[in-house]
């Protein structure tokens, strides 16, 4: 009782200001400290929550009439809610008997109002299942019309197929059966992916203690092929054109053994230069066009071989150097004076490097050879796997005769310690003549047209 009294004046203390003003012109048949009970078919306090079940068999009392909020309002305090006047039953002045008399009127009133929703309930169950039995019946027709039409269809489609194969096989014996000629000219258009080993060959000059050293190459070939094919032979020949964009890269290594001619001096005389090394070691890379004219043969069995010259021009060539111990012996005509090391200005560049060896636009014709194995395909295009080496048989490099040293002087010293000098490629310098070989692995698709006539064939022959 205590803490009823104690959350009630804590509800007063946090009533509204809007909520504490009385009421405006509603006379009421109630007072504040009458008893009260809720009527059961009052659903809704007037601030339109719904009340809990207990609320309404209950004895409340009334604890302030009206609101500006709402005008007819009875505020309950034991819930401390707010209800119309006219859904409450005055229970002031009765016994304990009138009490219990509204109560048990309440009670039935509510189990009235709980059977008709249980009612109620109950028949839209009835119709739920109703509806869902029928649901139910009209989707099992349905199923049985879609299952029997499947089964048409199915037997429909076995029954064309049957007659397919059947047409097909018929073809087949007649097509094999027939001596028409069924082998047709076809062409291709060819991606290519190849790589391997490759060298410039360089050929040094006499007296040089040179020798080249291999590298690698990588290209990627596009071409373009056509065949001619006949019943009587089982190899079909063809002309293979395109072009092939590739990058190789190779080396010369040689000891160093210079003696340029001599320069003259400043004031007369002319200065001898000796130059020596332990090694210059250069690495040559080029970018390279290939434009091959080749003579091929395809077995019917997926062997083929490719044969016939090649183009090959080196259209960007670059190249790095490096020169180990070098030393220079010097002799000045006029004084008589040998200086050992000389120590001229900028007269070798132990490492350097350039974009043109000398070999920049520099003609190659190559002998060309392929060879490997291609399987045709579902689609009748064909993929192909085999080896390939080129050599070129003529290259149009020549050395001038010039450049005979690794050093270009281009003007004499003024006195014993400076001299305007550069250090040359050693492939311009040392190199008499170069060549190109490559060898390695290529990779190749081939589309192939027309496709029916190639694919019908190769599948005939397997």
């Amino acid at each position: 009782m205590i803490a009823a009294t104690l959350i009630s004046a804590s509800a007063l203390s946090t009533l509204s200001a809007q909520e504490a003003q009385p009421a405006q012109q509603h006379e009421f048949k109630v007072a504040i400290g009458d008893s009260v009970m809720i009527k059961r078919e009052c659903q809704k306090y007037c601030t339109g929550e719904t009340p809990s079940t207990w609320v309404w068999d209950k004895v409340h009392t009334v604890r302030q009439l009206g609101t500006k909020r709402f005008a007819d309002g009875v505020l309950l305090m034991n819930i401390y809610s707010w209800m119309c006047e006219e859904c409450l039953i005055p229970v002031n002045g009765h016994a304990e008997e009138a009490a219990a008399q509204a109560a048990e009127e309440q009670k039935e009133e509510r189990e009235a109002f709980e059977q008709a929703i249980e009612e109620k309930k109950a028949a839209e169950e009835a119709a739920a299942a109703a509806a869902a039995a029928k649901a139910a019946e009209e989707e099992a027709e349905r199923l049985a019309a879609e299952q029997a039409a499947e089964e048409e269809a199915a037997a429909a489609a076995a029954a064309q197929a049957a007659e397919e194969a059947a047409a097909a096989e018929k073809a087949k014996e007649d097509s094999i059966k027939s001596e028409q000629k069924f082998k047709h000219d076809y062409d291709r258009f060819t991606i290519g992916a190849r790589g391997g080993a490759a060298s410039l060959l360089h050929s040094v000059i006499n007296g040089v203690d040179g020798k080249w050293k291999c590298g690698f190459d990588v290209t990627l070939d596009l071409q373009y092929a056509h065949y001619w094919s006949n019943d009587k032979r089982p190899l079909d020949l063809g002309i293979i054109v395109g072009l092939g964009v590739g990058y190789s890269r190779s080396a010369l290594s040689s000891s160093v053994d210079d003696t340029p001619a001599p320069i003259a001096a400043d004031g007369g005389g002319n200065i001898h230069y000796h130059i020596t090394a332990d090694e210059v070691k250069e690495n040559d890379g080029q970018i390279q066009l290939e434009v091959p004219v080749l003579f091929s043969l395809i077995h019917d069995n997926g062997l083929f071989f490719n044969v016939g010259p090649k183009l090959m021009v080196p259209v960007y060539t670059m190249y790095d150097q490096k020169v180990s111990a070098p030393s220079v012996y010097a002799y000045f005509d006029k004084e008589g004076v040998p200086v050992t090391d000389a120590a001229l200005t900028g007269l070798i560049d132990p490492k350097t490097s350039g974009k043109d060896n000398g070999n920049q636009f520099k003609i190659n014709i190559m002998l060309t050879a392929e060879i490997g194995y291609e399987w045709t395909l579902k689609s009748g295009n064909s993929f192909g796997l085999g080896a390939y080496a080129d050599y070129s048989v003529y290259n149009t490099y020549k050395n001038d005769g010039v450049k005979t040293s690794l050093l270009d002087i281009i003007s004499g010293p003024t006195n014993t310690d400076n001299a305007v000098v550069n250090t040359l490629p050693a492939t311009s310098t040392y190199a008499n003549k170069l060549g190109y070989f490559d060898v390695g692995i290529k990779l190749a698709y081939h589309f192939n047209f027309p496709k029916k006539h190639y694919k019908s064939y190769k599948a005939s022959k397997l």
